[in-house]
């Protein structure tokens, strides 16, 4: 991958440091464009129980295709083989990738290296294809996830990463809890709703009662996201509703999940999958180990308070 430019500043699509941060106090943030985003169809920076997302200081890419492709520019650093929790569905390894993208270094997992120290990468290239690790929970589609650090940051610890800033609009979704399931698999099932405004030309989301989009997985993580223009700046706490009940409290773009119950048809299943995609087949994805349903059931989500929630993470 010799010949393309090394360092991100000079490239026509790039990261950059940028402030406001989040959470407010930290010193800086890493801040994707929508021409790097609009790469992958769908993107998270929440849906983790894995303390390298807090505050949303990763984000999660997910290729069309399983090649790893780049979010970055730049000469790659090191590759190196790393711990992750056993997990029969899971690849024997996990790798990082430490690309030095000029202002910053980005940290890549999920990705088994085609490249190597010293190789020149511009955004877009394929890193080696995409792995399914022991990071993931069964439901988990392959990958690649990104955090940036500064030069002078410890580059191979798994948490310090800068918050990340996805800069393209998210279209918010009213959903009023009910769809058809239109595919299966063993650990979730996908509905037809809500629809897609805009399918592979902007990015949406499901919203919250107020319209701000959610990311994370709610609720069986403990926090997940309210992706909205001028999150950054907010620090006051507000209430965060889906569906009528409340969810939840946002403080900035952060929120801490209410103790709830998710019920589809009135049974209690692990919760609900929330990101922002360009994917034309939308819908909510119910997460479910171990359902019976089935394509073309009709099904109603609700939400109540819990006493004992299910919490992953």
């Amino acid at each position: 991958m010799d010949g393309h430019e090394s360092r991100v500043a000079d490239a026509p699509e790039s990261v950059s440091a940028s402030a406001p941060a989040y959470p407010a106090d930290a010193d800086d943030a890493v801040t994707l464009p929508a021409s790097v985003l609009r790469r992958y169809r769908r993107f998270s920076l929440y849906n983790s129980p894995y303390p390298a997302h807090d505050h949303g200081c990763a984000i999660d890419l997910y290729p069309a295709s399983n090649e790893g492709l780049s979010p970055v520019a730049g000469e790659v650093l090191e590759t190196r083989t790393v711990r992750a929790p056993p997990k029969p569905y899971a690849h024997d390894e996990e790798y990082l990738i430490l690309v030095d993208a000029g202002d910053c270094v980005a940290r890549i997992l999920h990705v088994e290296p085609a490249v190597e120290a010293g190789d020149s990468v511009a955004v877009g290239d394929s890193l080696g294809p995409m792995v399914r690790s022991g990071f993931f929970a069964p439901w988990v589609g392959n990958h690649v996830h990104v955090g940036f650090r500064r030069h002078d940051q410890n580059l191979r610890r798994a948490t310090g990463s800068l918050p990340v800033v996805a800069d393209a609009p998210v279209e918010p979704l009213a959903w009023g809890g009910t769809g058809t399931v239109v595919e299966t698999a063993a650990t979730y099932a996908l509905l037809d709703s809500p629809d897609h405004p805009a399918p592979g030309e902007a990015f949406a989301g499901i919203a919250a009662d107020d319209g701000r989009v959610l990311d994370g997985g709610f609720g069986h993580y403990a926090a997940g996201g309210a992706l909205t223009a001028g999150a950054a700046e907010a620090t006051d706490s507000t209430a965060v509703s889906l569906l009528g009940h409340p969810i939840g409290t946002a403080r900035g773009r952060d929120v801490a999940w209410r103790d709830v119950d998710v019920l589809a048809n009135g049974e209690r299943i692990t919760g609900l999958s929330l990101f922002a995609a360009l994917d034309p087949e939308f819908g909510a994805k119910l997460v479910c180990p171990g359902h019976d349903f089935a394509v073309g059931d009709e099904v109603r989500v609700t939400i109540r308070d819990s006493d004992d929630p299910i919490r992953l993470g």
